[in-house]
């Protein structure tokens, strides 16, 4: 850790571990999205393995889900990345692949937030447009939060991004981040290294960090 200017400046993911300025954040993991990749079932273990950790250790768990507006309802842009993401050329083709309360809108049972936990919907890549996250985490102090879930390529990269220029300190957890396409995650991967301003780690390594820096989940009154 270095001091100055009356800063503590957190360098390692060991030093930013810490329940008072350090969250969890689950991105996007929802049975419509888990089920396209091979090991969806690696990532909801690996997410599960921080999550159980975060909560007996006294570090607040936040999600994000992704929804799609009804068709009529959406605007250029919607309606644009919709026809990129479903292959077709008619705007009066498309579907909402992701409706409110639908099946494949849920997260996965496996990880079904708790009365304390949250969620936060978005039509947005990054978890920060239009969310209330960013408020969520500066009124309760948090400078810092790792990031895992799905897809590393596609939003949670949009998401470290645009949390550096919030000034935050993200942490990626790369075993608990999949993709659908390997190798533009690993372009992403190395476009966040190269820009710095965020950490990444592994699941055992940063479960082994909450349990020793963390505090009973019920000390957070």
């Amino acid at each position: 850790m270095r001091h100055a200017f009356g800063l503590s400046i957190p360098q390692t993911v060991e030093e930013a571990c810490d329940p008072a300025r350090m969250a969890l954040l689950i991105y996007d993991m929802q049975v419509g999205i888990v089920g396209q990749l091979t090991d969806g079932d690696t990532i909801v273990a690996a997410c599960v393995r921080l999550r159980d950790a975060a909560r007996a250790n006294g570090f607040r768990v936040f999600y994000t889900r992704h929804m799609s507006l009804p068709v009529p309802t959406s605007g250029v842009a919607q309606l644009r990345t919709a026809m990129q993401w479903q292959r077709v050329e008619d705007p009066g083709a498309l579907r909402s692949s992701f409706p409110q309360g639908s099946a494949q809108y849920q997260l996965v049972p496996e990880l079904t937030p708790s009365a304390d936990e949250m969620v936060f919907d978005k039509i947005t890549m990054s978890a920060f447009a239009a969310t209330p996250l960013d408020i969520a985490l500066r009124d309760c102090g948090i400078d810092s939060f790792a990031i895992a879930g799905i897809a590393m390529e596609v939003g949670i990269e949009p998401t470290v991004r645009h949390a550096t220029d919030l000034a935050y300190l993200p942490i990626v957890v790369t075993d608990a981040s999949g993709a659908g396409h390997r190798e533009a995650a690993e372009r992403s991967h190395a476009s966040l290294a190269f820009a710095g301003g965020s950490l990444t780690t592994d699941a055992e390594t940063l479960t082994g960090f909450m349990n020793r820096r963390g505090r009973p989940a019920a000390a957070i009154a």
